[in-house]
Protein backbone atom coordinates (compact mmCIF):
# COMPACT_ATOMS: atom_id res chain seq x y z
CA UNK A 1 0.00 0.00 0.00
CA UNK A 2 1.28 3.29 -0.69
CA UNK A 3 1.94 5.59 2.22
CA UNK A 4 0.02 9.08 2.37
CA UNK A 5 1.98 11.59 0.45
CA UNK A 6 0.55 15.05 0.84
CA UNK A 7 0.37 17.40 -2.82
CA UNK A 8 3.34 19.26 -3.29
CA UNK A 9 3.69 22.67 -3.34
CA UNK A 10 3.31 23.29 -7.14
CA UNK A 11 -0.23 21.71 -7.12
CA UNK A 12 -1.47 23.74 -4.13
CA UNK A 13 -0.36 27.04 -5.30
CA UNK A 14 -1.70 26.18 -8.72
CA UNK A 15 -5.62 25.53 -7.34
CA UNK A 16 -4.91 28.61 -5.05
CA UNK A 17 -4.73 26.45 -0.92
CA UNK A 18 -1.20 27.15 -0.70
CA UNK A 19 -1.04 28.11 2.80
CA UNK A 20 -3.90 26.01 3.44
CA UNK A 21 -3.78 23.29 6.12
CA UNK A 22 -4.22 19.97 4.66
CA UNK A 23 -5.72 16.92 6.31
CA UNK A 24 -5.78 13.26 4.19
CA UNK A 25 -9.31 12.02 4.62
CA UNK A 26 -10.05 9.41 6.31
CA UNK A 27 -11.69 6.29 4.14
CA UNK A 28 -10.60 7.70 1.27
CA UNK A 29 -9.54 5.36 -1.69
CA UNK A 30 -6.26 6.40 -2.84
CA UNK A 31 -4.24 9.55 -1.70
CA UNK A 32 -6.86 12.34 -0.97
CA UNK A 33 -6.60 15.48 0.64
CA UNK A 34 -8.27 18.38 1.89
CA UNK A 35 -7.21 22.25 1.82
CA UNK A 36 -10.06 23.86 3.22
CA UNK A 37 -12.57 23.63 0.96
CA UNK A 38 -11.06 21.89 -2.28
CA UNK A 39 -10.48 18.56 -2.11
CA UNK A 40 -7.00 17.43 -3.49
CA UNK A 41 -7.10 14.07 -5.38
CA UNK A 42 -3.80 11.72 -7.37
CA UNK A 43 -4.95 10.64 -10.51
CA UNK A 44 -3.64 7.39 -12.43
CA UNK A 45 -4.93 8.91 -16.01
CA UNK A 46 -5.18 12.64 -16.14
CA UNK A 47 -6.87 12.37 -19.50
CA UNK A 48 -9.75 10.38 -18.38
CA UNK A 49 -10.10 12.60 -14.96
CA UNK A 50 -10.05 16.20 -16.83
CA UNK A 51 -12.98 14.34 -19.02
CA UNK A 52 -14.23 13.75 -15.93
CA UNK A 53 -14.55 16.97 -14.24
CA UNK A 54 -15.73 18.28 -17.57
CA UNK A 55 -18.72 16.36 -17.54
CA UNK A 56 -19.37 17.42 -14.03
CA UNK A 57 -18.82 21.09 -14.23
CA UNK A 58 -22.34 22.03 -15.35
CA UNK A 59 -24.03 18.62 -14.41
CA UNK A 60 -27.27 19.21 -12.55
CA UNK A 61 -29.29 16.79 -10.47
CA UNK A 62 -32.68 17.57 -9.07
CA UNK A 63 -31.98 16.82 -5.13
CA UNK A 64 -28.65 15.57 -5.54
CA UNK A 65 -25.37 17.46 -4.18
CA UNK A 66 -22.73 16.93 -6.81
CA UNK A 67 -18.98 17.34 -5.89
CA UNK A 68 -17.76 20.12 -8.43
CA UNK A 69 -14.45 19.52 -9.96
CA UNK A 70 -12.09 23.27 -9.40
CA UNK A 71 -10.07 24.49 -11.92
CA UNK A 72 -6.28 25.45 -11.21
CA UNK A 73 -5.68 29.13 -10.96
CA UNK A 74 -4.99 29.32 -15.00
CA UNK A 75 -7.84 26.89 -15.93
CA UNK A 76 -6.34 23.28 -15.93
CA UNK A 77 -7.92 20.39 -14.48
CA UNK A 78 -5.31 18.39 -13.79
CA UNK A 79 -2.07 19.92 -12.36
CA UNK A 80 0.83 17.59 -11.64
CA UNK A 81 -1.56 14.28 -11.97
CA UNK A 82 -3.36 16.06 -9.54
CA UNK A 83 -6.82 17.35 -9.63
CA UNK A 84 -9.60 18.94 -7.55
CA UNK A 85 -12.67 19.20 -6.05
CA UNK A 86 -15.04 20.71 -3.66
CA UNK A 87 -15.81 19.41 -0.64
CA UNK A 88 -18.65 18.01 0.36
CA UNK A 89 -19.99 16.87 3.82
CA UNK A 90 -21.18 13.56 4.35
CA UNK A 91 -20.62 9.97 4.89
CA UNK A 92 -21.59 6.76 3.09
CA UNK A 93 -24.40 4.82 5.09
CA UNK A 94 -26.37 2.20 4.85
CA UNK A 95 -29.20 3.54 2.99
CA UNK A 96 -29.08 1.61 -0.05
CA UNK A 97 -32.26 2.65 -1.24
CA UNK A 98 -31.88 5.86 -0.96
CA UNK A 99 -28.10 4.84 -3.02
CA UNK A 100 -30.50 3.43 -6.04
CA UNK A 101 -32.59 6.08 -6.34
CA UNK A 102 -29.35 8.56 -6.28
CA UNK A 103 -28.58 5.87 -9.19
CA UNK A 104 -32.14 6.49 -10.67
CA UNK A 105 -31.90 10.28 -10.91
CA UNK A 106 -27.84 10.62 -11.27
CA UNK A 107 -28.40 8.80 -14.96
CA UNK A 108 -31.77 10.41 -16.16
CA UNK A 109 -29.19 13.70 -15.78
CA UNK A 110 -26.37 11.88 -17.84
CA UNK A 111 -28.58 10.20 -20.56
CA UNK A 112 -27.40 12.07 -23.85
CA UNK A 113 -23.74 12.95 -23.11
CA UNK A 114 -21.56 11.40 -25.52
CA UNK A 115 -19.43 8.47 -25.14
CA UNK A 116 -15.87 9.19 -25.19
CA UNK A 117 -12.88 7.01 -27.16
CA UNK A 118 -11.22 6.62 -23.36
CA UNK A 119 -14.17 4.31 -22.17
CA UNK A 120 -13.45 1.94 -25.05
CA UNK A 121 -9.63 1.90 -24.57
CA UNK A 122 -10.11 1.46 -21.11
CA UNK A 123 -7.78 -1.34 -20.11
CA UNK A 124 -7.72 -1.37 -16.53
CA UNK A 125 -9.32 -4.17 -14.18
CA UNK A 126 -12.80 -2.18 -14.04
CA UNK A 127 -12.86 -2.29 -17.87
CA UNK A 128 -12.14 -5.56 -18.25
CA UNK A 129 -14.36 -7.03 -15.61
CA UNK A 130 -17.29 -4.78 -17.50
CA UNK A 131 -16.48 -6.34 -20.72
CA UNK A 132 -16.01 -9.54 -19.67
CA UNK A 133 -19.40 -9.54 -18.40
CA UNK A 134 -21.24 -8.38 -21.05
CA UNK A 135 -19.33 -10.76 -23.25
CA UNK A 136 -17.30 -8.88 -24.99
CA UNK A 137 -14.30 -10.18 -23.96
CA UNK A 138 -12.64 -13.83 -23.46
CA UNK A 139 -13.53 -15.86 -20.34
CA UNK A 140 -10.29 -17.88 -20.56
CA UNK A 141 -7.97 -15.26 -20.30
CA UNK A 142 -5.10 -16.09 -17.23
CA UNK A 143 -6.90 -13.40 -14.79
CA UNK A 144 -10.28 -14.99 -14.16
CA UNK A 145 -8.13 -18.02 -12.76
CA UNK A 146 -9.63 -21.68 -12.24
CA UNK A 147 -11.07 -22.26 -9.24
CA UNK A 148 -14.79 -22.55 -7.55
CA UNK A 149 -14.71 -18.54 -8.19
CA UNK A 150 -14.19 -18.93 -12.20
CA UNK A 151 -16.63 -22.25 -12.08
CA UNK A 152 -18.95 -20.43 -10.65
CA UNK A 153 -18.46 -17.12 -13.22
CA UNK A 154 -18.55 -19.44 -16.49
CA UNK A 155 -21.80 -21.07 -14.76
CA UNK A 156 -24.08 -17.86 -14.04
CA UNK A 157 -22.52 -16.16 -17.66
CA UNK A 158 -24.26 -19.14 -19.04
CA UNK A 159 -27.31 -18.06 -18.27
CA UNK A 160 -27.09 -14.65 -19.88
CA UNK A 161 -29.82 -13.28 -21.86
CA UNK A 162 -29.85 -10.48 -24.07
CA UNK A 163 -29.89 -6.55 -22.99
CA UNK A 164 -31.71 -4.08 -25.44
CA UNK A 165 -31.76 -1.16 -23.50
CA UNK A 166 -29.61 1.86 -24.57
CA UNK A 167 -26.09 2.39 -23.67
CA UNK A 168 -25.44 5.83 -22.05
CA UNK A 169 -22.51 7.30 -19.76
CA UNK A 170 -22.72 5.43 -15.98
CA UNK A 171 -21.19 5.92 -12.62
CA UNK A 172 -20.33 2.50 -11.91
CA UNK A 173 -19.38 2.54 -8.34
CA UNK A 174 -22.01 4.40 -6.91
CA UNK A 175 -21.38 1.65 -3.51
CA UNK A 176 -19.49 4.17 -1.15
CA UNK A 177 -19.40 7.23 -2.91
CA UNK A 178 -23.01 8.42 -2.37
CA UNK A 179 -22.59 10.57 1.03
CA UNK A 180 -25.28 11.03 3.35
CA UNK A 181 -25.24 14.16 6.31
CA UNK A 182 -28.70 14.58 8.22
CA UNK A 183 -31.28 16.42 5.69
CA UNK A 184 -29.24 17.16 3.43
CA UNK A 185 -29.40 16.04 -0.11
CA UNK A 186 -27.32 12.83 -0.31
CA UNK A 187 -23.87 13.74 -2.33
CA UNK A 188 -22.13 12.13 -5.54
CA UNK A 189 -18.24 11.84 -5.47
CA UNK A 190 -15.67 10.13 -7.02
CA UNK A 191 -17.15 9.48 -10.63
CA UNK A 192 -15.82 6.07 -12.27
CA UNK A 193 -17.29 5.61 -15.60
CA UNK A 194 -18.47 3.09 -17.60
CA UNK A 195 -21.02 3.20 -20.97
CA UNK A 196 -23.76 0.71 -20.01
CA UNK A 197 -27.05 0.99 -19.34
CA UNK A 198 -28.16 3.47 -16.67
CA UNK A 199 -30.17 0.21 -15.29
CA UNK A 200 -27.23 -1.47 -14.69
CA UNK A 201 -25.81 1.18 -12.41
CA UNK A 202 -28.38 0.66 -9.89
CA UNK A 203 -27.78 -3.33 -10.48
CA UNK A 204 -24.43 -3.00 -9.40
CA UNK A 205 -25.28 -0.52 -6.08
CA UNK A 206 -27.68 -3.73 -5.42
CA UNK A 207 -24.81 -6.49 -5.50
CA UNK A 208 -22.61 -4.25 -3.39
CA UNK A 209 -25.10 -3.53 -1.03
CA UNK A 210 -25.62 -7.24 -0.38
CA UNK A 211 -22.26 -8.43 -0.80
CA UNK A 212 -20.46 -5.89 1.38
CA UNK A 213 -23.02 -3.98 2.91
CA UNK A 214 -25.22 -7.06 4.53
CA UNK A 215 -28.47 -6.27 3.20
CA UNK A 216 -30.21 -9.20 2.56
CA UNK A 217 -30.93 -10.69 -0.89
CA UNK A 218 -34.68 -10.38 -0.85
CA UNK A 219 -33.60 -6.65 -1.41
CA UNK A 220 -33.05 -7.14 -5.28
CA UNK A 221 -36.52 -8.17 -5.61
CA UNK A 222 -37.33 -4.45 -4.52
CA UNK A 223 -36.00 -2.90 -8.20
CA UNK A 224 -37.67 -5.37 -10.57
CA UNK A 225 -39.90 -2.98 -11.90
CA UNK A 226 -36.23 -1.63 -13.90
CA UNK A 227 -36.51 -2.56 -17.07
CA UNK A 228 -34.82 -6.09 -17.27
CA UNK A 229 -33.66 -6.43 -14.22
CA UNK A 230 -32.92 -9.90 -13.81
CA UNK A 231 -30.63 -9.95 -16.63
CA UNK A 232 -29.03 -6.44 -15.84
CA UNK A 233 -28.76 -7.97 -12.28
CA UNK A 234 -26.91 -11.09 -13.75
CA UNK A 235 -24.46 -8.97 -15.45
CA UNK A 236 -23.76 -6.94 -12.64
CA UNK A 237 -22.89 -10.36 -10.64
CA UNK A 238 -20.42 -10.74 -13.36
CA UNK A 239 -18.75 -8.15 -13.32
CA UNK A 240 -18.48 -7.85 -9.55
CA UNK A 241 -17.08 -11.68 -9.68
CA UNK A 242 -15.17 -10.70 -12.21
CA UNK A 243 -13.39 -7.89 -10.60
CA UNK A 244 -12.80 -9.56 -7.47
CA UNK A 245 -11.55 -12.49 -9.38
CA UNK A 246 -8.95 -10.44 -11.63
CA UNK A 247 -7.68 -7.84 -9.10
CA UNK A 248 -4.15 -8.47 -8.03
CA UNK A 249 -4.97 -7.18 -4.51
CA UNK A 250 -8.58 -8.46 -4.02
CA UNK A 251 -8.64 -10.37 -0.72
CA UNK A 252 -9.77 -13.77 -0.32
CA UNK A 253 -12.58 -12.33 1.72
CA UNK A 254 -14.01 -10.35 -0.61
CA UNK A 255 -14.31 -12.91 -2.88
CA UNK A 256 -15.72 -15.33 -0.64
CA UNK A 257 -18.06 -12.22 -0.17
CA UNK A 258 -19.20 -11.24 -3.92
CA UNK A 259 -19.85 -15.21 -4.54
CA UNK A 260 -21.92 -16.04 -1.56
CA UNK A 261 -24.35 -12.97 -2.35
CA UNK A 262 -24.04 -14.57 -5.84
CA UNK A 263 -25.27 -17.58 -4.95
CA UNK A 264 -27.61 -15.87 -2.60
CA UNK A 265 -29.14 -13.55 -5.39
CA UNK A 266 -29.54 -15.98 -8.09
CA UNK A 267 -30.70 -18.29 -5.99
CA UNK A 268 -32.51 -20.05 -8.67
CA UNK A 269 -30.14 -20.29 -11.38
CA UNK A 270 -26.91 -21.24 -9.49
CA UNK A 271 -26.69 -24.99 -7.84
Amino acid sequence: MNEPTPPPEHVLAAFGVAGIPGERLAGAVGQVWRHGDVVLKAVTDPVAAAWSAGVFESLRVSGIRVARPVRSLDGRWVVGRWCAQRFVSGRPSARYADTVRVSVQLHESLRGVARPRLLAERDDVIGWADRLAWGEARSDEPRLEAGAGADLWSQIASARSPVRLPDQLIHCDLFGNVLFAGSAPPAVIDFNPLFRPAEFAAAVVVVDAVAWGGAPHEFAAEWSDLPEWEALLRRAVLFRLAMSLGHPRSAPESTARIMTAARSLLADAVS
